[in-house]
């Protein structure tokens, strides 16, 4: 109830703030196991990634903000679940693969933290081994304007996002190669995405 509810406030202002376009959703999956891979540039990602979608997205964020009163409560109801940044935490894995292994949908941004410069960086291999191990689609989402909030070029730029055709890894999950691979192969779709509505928008 709650995330439908957050859903409904974030789609209205992003709309009516930021004049939000939404491209290529009928690249995901209305059910079964899918992972939602972005690039990563503001806060404001995971609720602009997720609010325009039909199904819910699950996310992994780090374990401070559980300890924020009210606000913790708030993400934990949105479907978010902790993760230890700078350590391999099994818990936070576990908690991923469960979610994949009930046919939902679980966020994730495979760069692993924010772009500090707005561009895309090398991609960890976090995401390919979740595919490898869920044989879970991959699908790539391009967001797009995000980093300008209230930032250079005016508080309120148009912000865009735009979901690709779904990646299937079909490697070994204990091949590192192949999973550093498919990990780059999702960012190299994640910006030609960008690269493409780029030249579209001019």
């Amino acid at each position: 109830m709650l995330y439908r509810f957050l859903q409904f406030v974030f789609r209205t202002f992003f709309r009516l703030f930021f004049r939000a376009r939404v491209l290529g959703t009928e690249n995901m999956p209305s059910q079964g196991a899918v992972i939602l891979a972005a690039n990563h540039m503001s806060n404001w990602d995971p609720p602009f990634l997720a609010t325009f979608l039909q199904r819910p997205v699950s996310y992994m964020a780090k374990q401070e903000l559980f300890e924020v009163p009210v606000f913790g409560a708030a993400i934990r109801a949105c479907h978010a679940f902790p993760i230890r940044r700078g350590a391999a935490d099994r818990a936070a894995i576990k908690t991923a693969l469960q979610v994949l292994k009930l046919q939902k949908c679980l966020g994730v941004f495979p760069e692993g933290t924010r772009s500090r410069d707005g561009q895309r960086h090398k991609a960890e291999a976090g995401v390919a081994l979740l595919a490898a191990m869920s044989k879970a689609p991959v699908v790539p989402a391009a967001i797009m304007g995000t980093n300008h909030i209230l930032g250079p070029g005016g508080p309120l730029p148009q912000l865009t996002v735009r979901y690709g055709k779904p990646l299937y890894f079909t490697g070994a999950h204990n091949d590192k190669a192949a999973l550093q691979a498919f990990a780059q192969q999702v960012m190299a779709e994640i910006e030609k995405l960008i690269q493409e509505q780029t030249a579209a928008d001019c």
